[in-house]
């Protein structure tokens, strides 16, 4: 290969990036790790500590009235969280559940004002795209590496890791959503003298709300696809019951974990669009 020129330390760049980050916001990244860690963890072990029956029961009958009292998804809901607490993985359940609760519940805080900022400036919408565009094409397996640096093992830093691969779909739906609001309407909101704010919340957001709950959707999806790779690096669950049986080549008890996200993905799909219809 020829060598046209010499190469350019990136690599060295973002080290010496990533290491001034870690020392000057030290003040920072130290509470976050303690305090939220803390809070995430008391909140796992609070869900740990109802009874799993309630639960159950409580998800089956949510799950009835949300779909205007169809059995299916009751049913479903009853017998697949009876089976996750039959195969001994309840706890485990319950720190997933709250992962994905704690990353999407932040990916949407952050998402939807980052969406409505793009919808309203021509200039965010083009510095903020290509941002975007990176976080969804970069390997997932990446964000670990800065999650480790800034906050060391555990949920926190999975959920970081979540946080950011599972916000740019609420960010675009948001953005497209209200771009997508009939002009007339805007124009008749303008002719009636409503402020800015009263046209985003009483007009915009309500004539957007289905577009942006798809948003809201993918991004619980997506917070929950980083369960397995997070547990790399100590975030506890199902995951690590999978990477665990991976490591040991136990396929049965692999199997298991998997089958059991895979029934926790279907609810939490299954109720959040439910809402988008409701």
């Amino acid at each position: 290969m020829l060598d046209f020129a010499p190469r350019i330390p990136v690599a060295d760049w973002i080290n010496s990036l990533t290491g001034w980050m870690k020392d000057t916001f030290q003040f920072i990244f130290d509470p976050i790790k303690e305090d939220f860690g803390n809070f995430v963890e008391m909140t796992a072990d609070g869900l740990s500590a109802i009874p799993p029956i309630i639960i159950i029961l409580l998800v089956a009958v949510l799950a009835f009235f949300i779909t205007g009292k169809k059995i299916g998804l009751a049913a479903f809901s009853l017998v697949g969280l009876w089976f996750i607490y039959n195969q001994g993985l309840w706890e485990e359940l319950m720190y997933t559940f709250t992962l994905v609760l704690f990353a999407s519940l932040i990916s949407i805080i952050i998402g939807v004002p980052v969406g409505i900022w793009m919808s309203k400036s021509k200039w965010a919408q083009t510095i903020i795209t290509p941002i975007l565009d990176f976080m969804q094409t970069m390997p997932a397996f990446v964000y670990l590496i800065p999650a480790v640096v800034f906050f060391g093992i555990g949920m926190v830093p999975g959920i970081f890791a979540s946080v950011v691969f599972a916000t740019p779909p609420v960010v675009r739906f948001t953005n497209l959503g209200i771009r997508q609001v009939s002009n007339e309407l805007v124009e008749a909101a303008d002719a009636f003298g409503t402020t800015g704010p009263q046209k985003l919340f009483k007009v915009e957001l309500p004539m957007a709300r289905k577009t942006i709950m798809a948003g809201v959707n993918q991004t619980i999806m997506l917070s929950l696809s980083m369960v397995v790779i997070a547990s790399m690096i100590g975030a506890p669950g199902l995951g690590d019951k999978v990477l665990t049986a991976l490591q040991r080549s136990q396929e049965g008890p692999g199997f298991v974990s998997g089958f059991a996200i895979v029934i926790l993905a279907i609810i939490i799909d299954r109720v959040s669009q439910k809402f988008n219809k409701a």
